[in-house]
Order: structure tokens, then C-alpha cells, then sequence
């Protein structure tokens, strides 16, 4: 029997918070959520197994959802440790996807916004859903991206 849950928010560790929080609000208008956070103490190094740990940070309100939907957590820790750039076919947690209007209009704000691509824009029919139009791209710190548009 499944537990009685409800999805709560979407975590991404960045390097710059504050930077990644503005890029994530004027290309896909998300809203910020208050208060910031600012958190450390033997509470959060239990959770996080860290020694020390202390992260600050933001949570989103995302697009499309009413208020106390879901958010997109935005934390930076005071020690990061770099990690291999994601790729789509990495195990683990692939992409954070957005339905846009237009895919190369949302794809050129991606860009203009300092945020990469990873492939070519690409449409396809799926059978008994419609028609896709969707790229893979990356925001500035290269966690990757799905812009996409059904008709």
C-alpha cells in the first residue's frame, strides 16, 4: 500500500545560489519562496553526514502550479565538492523539464542567460499523446534542462 505522500520540492546544489536563483526566475519565471535559508548545527550535520555543515539558499515556487505547490530548492554549501558535469544518460536524477510556448525562443533566453545546450532541437510523434518539440539544454552551472512543447 503506498504511503499517504505529497511531492514537496526538487533540490539543486549550486555554486553560485544567488546567481542560479535569478536564472531560474527570469527565464522561467519562477517566483521566490521566503524566507532564505541559512542553516548549519548538529541537526544538519546528522542529516547531511557532513562535518560543519552550513548551507544558505532559496526556495522557488514553480511555474504553472498554485500557491504551495512544489518548489525548486536552490542550496549552496560553504564546501563544495565538484563533481563530473551530468550527462542524460547518467543514473541518478537526469533533468528538470519545462513546457514552454516555443522551444527555440525558450532556448535562446536559456542561452542569453548564460545556460548551454546539450543537443539539437528535435520533434518527434508520440503515439496517442501528439507531437513533441524538445531540446536538452543547461542552465549556468550545467545541471541539464528539457524545454518542451506538445501540440
Amino acid at each position: 500500500m503506498p504511503l499517504n505522500a505529497r511531492y514537496v520540492h526538487t533540490n539543486l546544489t549550486a555554486r553560485d545560489w544567488r546567481s542560479l536563483v535569478r536564472f531560474y526566475c527570469e527565464v522561467f519565471g519562477c517566483v521566490p519562496r521566503p524566507p532564505e535559508r541559512d542553516l548549519s548545527g548538529p541537526w544538519l550535520d546528522q542529516l547531511t553526514a557532513l562535518k560543519s555543515a552550513h548551507l544558505t539558499g532559496m526556495h522557488l515556487s514553480l511555474p504553472g502550479f498554485a500557491e504551495g505547490g512544489p518548489t525548486l530548492e536552490i542550496f549552496g554549501y560553504d564546501e563544495l565538492i565538484e563533481g563530473a558535469r551530468p550527462v542524460v544518460n547518467q543514473p541518478g536524477f537526469g533533468h528538470l523539464a519545462f513546457l514552454v510556448e516555443d522551444v527555440e525562443v525558450a532556448l535562446s533566453a536559456v542561452l542569453e542567460a548564460g545556460g548551454g545546450v546539450v543537443g539539437k532541437v528535435s520533434t518527434t510523434r508520440v503515439a496517442g499523446v501528439g507531437t513533441l518539440n524538445v531540446v536538452y539544454a543547461r542552465d549556468p552551472e550545467g545541471n541539464i534542462l528539457e524545454l518542451q512543447n506538445w501540440s
